[in-house]
């Protein structure tokens, strides 16, 4: 259980960061790239794959349970909290 915790924590702290990042992206923040929702997204998941590497590396791919422990564990957790960080922020 111990490492489902530290998989969810690592892709939380990183969700917090790609919703960040995508608010940046769709409102314009970043100049020269304009308002871009699809960059936006691609950069979430570009966020959320790295963090799934990351995960991998850390903790060894059988510890982490392949996709179906990653799925569980780490995707939904990044998703929820990645959407709700970058509505938040995006209405604010």
């Amino acid at each position: 259980m111990e490492l489902e915790v530290k998989l969810t924590g690592i892709h939380a702290v990183l969700a917090i960061v790609a919703g960040y990042v995508s608010f940046l992206l769709s409102t314009g923040a970043i100049s020269g790239l304009g308002k871009n929702e699809v960059l936006a997204v691609l950069a979430g998941l570009i966020i959320l794959y790295l963090a799934g590497q990351l995960s991998e590396r850390i903790f060894g791919k059988e510890e982490v349970g392949g996709f179906k422990g990653w799925l569980w564990s780490g995707i939904v957790p990044f998703f929820f909290i990645w959407i709700v960080v970058w509505v938040i922020l995006f209405n604010h």
